[in-house]
């Protein structure tokens, strides 16, 4: 049986575990598709990050076809693991789980999605786990505010999380009447108007270029190129691509909703790569196990790869979408259509886009520009005054 070596790797200014072993390419088909391993040009070797449950992986995933040796993670530097987080159990009663259990089957029944019925079941149980000594026919708006104040603001969490608490807490008093919360006294704080980062289009080859990993290159060209939200690309099967026709079909995406976006001739040869290197069965990213990918794991390269490209933005997967929206308006695409592509409910949310496009900002003459030129059309004996040499108006 082949052996398998784990030692430690100070790489990238972490302690990382290097995996050893003598070349052998079914070893290394494995650990393309595993999303914990990397492949280091610079150590020359196989490695990972250090955590308990990336070696249990790698443990239970070689288990019968190899033998790993990890005599050299004990006895050397000391390396940090962090211990498996542990989920603390709520203090509800009886009677507050029972009403939860019912008030999750509610959301079931009224269609919400899994990621918001979640959301607004875990909202309200802390809410009631905040107030567990009150019965819920006690339960007031002062109550509310009470949460809010002692939670929300000792917690520092944002606006928008407040508000779909609120959301949640609405809802709750529809299904179950019995409370003293006025539902329409409950005010959601009003939304923050932030503009989006966008990368340039030259940032964004940059990027690409950086990115020696081709199933990382293949994920984050077709995020840009398509304007996906990260769950559109990891729910993406294989039959949605039509190479023919040039298109995606995205399914069943926020708001339940089925579209269309053009496929780009570019991204054709990464693509047929991608997919004769690492042949993927059902999804476009698999992960372990032909799984679906790790949204972390695709965060987490996205930021190491921006910073090898130089890239010092704070940069998400959804700022790629944020991208490709502002570049079709800056490349003259009706917003219309860009609303169509990229999903949107209402014409409002793509509008944004308007107000971070730089092509119309670059035609609007600044009025220091106009009021320096205008000095130097004046000043006809020193026509080449500017603003970091002495002058007399």
């Amino acid at each position: 049986m082949s052996k398998i070596t784990l030692t430690r790797l100070h790489h990238n200014n972490s302690y990382c575990i290097a995996i050893g072993f003598a070349y052998h390419h079914h070893f290394i088909s494995i650990l393309k598709k595993m999303s914990i391993a990397r492949w280091s040009n610079s150590k020359k070797t196989w490695y990972m990050n250090n955590t308990v449950s990336n070696i249990d992986l790698l443990l239970k995933t070689f288990k019968d076809i190899a033998q790993i040796d990890t005599n050299l993670l004990v006895n050397t530097l000391p390396i940090s693991i962090k211990p498996p987080t542990v989920k603390r159990t709520r203090q509800l009663t009886t009677t507050q789980r029972t009403l939860l259990n019912t008030f999750y089957k509610y959301l079931k029944g009224k269609r919400y999605s899994d990621s918001t019925i979640t959301t607004y079941t875990t909202y309200v149980a802390d809410f009631l786990e905040f107030h567990s000594e009150k019965s819920i026919e006690t339960l007031s708006n002062r109550d509310v505010e009470l949460f809010i104040e002692s939670v929300f603001m000792e917690r520092n969490y944002s606006i928008s999380t407040q508000r779909q608490f609120v959301s949640a807490l609405k809802l709750f008093t529809v299904f179950e009447p019995a409370t003293q919360i006025e539902s329409l006294e409950l005010v959601r704080p009003k939304k923050s108007r932030l503009l989006p980062s966008v990368l340039s289009q030259g940032e964004i080859l940059r990027l690409l270029q950086r990115t020696t990993n081709l199933k990382h290159r293949a994920i984050i060209a077709l995020i840009y190129s398509c304007g996906l939200r990260i769950s559109e690309l990891l729910h993406l099967k294989l039959e949605d691509l039509d190479i023919e026709r040039r298109q995606v079909l995205i399914k069943n995406s926020k708001g339940r909703k089925d579209r269309y976006v053009g496929l780009a001739e570019s991204f054709l040869p990464l693509l047929n790569n991608y997919i004769m290197s690492y042949r993927p069965t059902q999804l476009f990213a698999e992960g372990t196990n032909n799984g679906p990918y790790s949204p972390e794991s695709i965060r987490s390269f996205l930021k190491r790869n921006c910073k090898l490209a130089g890239i010092n933005k704070r940069v998400t997967p959804h700022t790629l979408r944020h991208s490709y929206a502002t570049h079709l308006l800056e490349n003259g695409v009706d917003i219309r259509y860009i609303q169509t592509l990229l999903g949107h409910s209402r014409p409002e949310t793509t509008m944004i886009y308007t107000h971070v496009q730089r092509q119309d900002l670059m035609n609007i003459s600044n009025p220091l520009d106009v009021a320096v030129q205008q000095y130097k059309a004046v000043a006809k004996p020193r026509p080449n005054v500017g603003l970091s040499r002495n002058f007399s108006v």
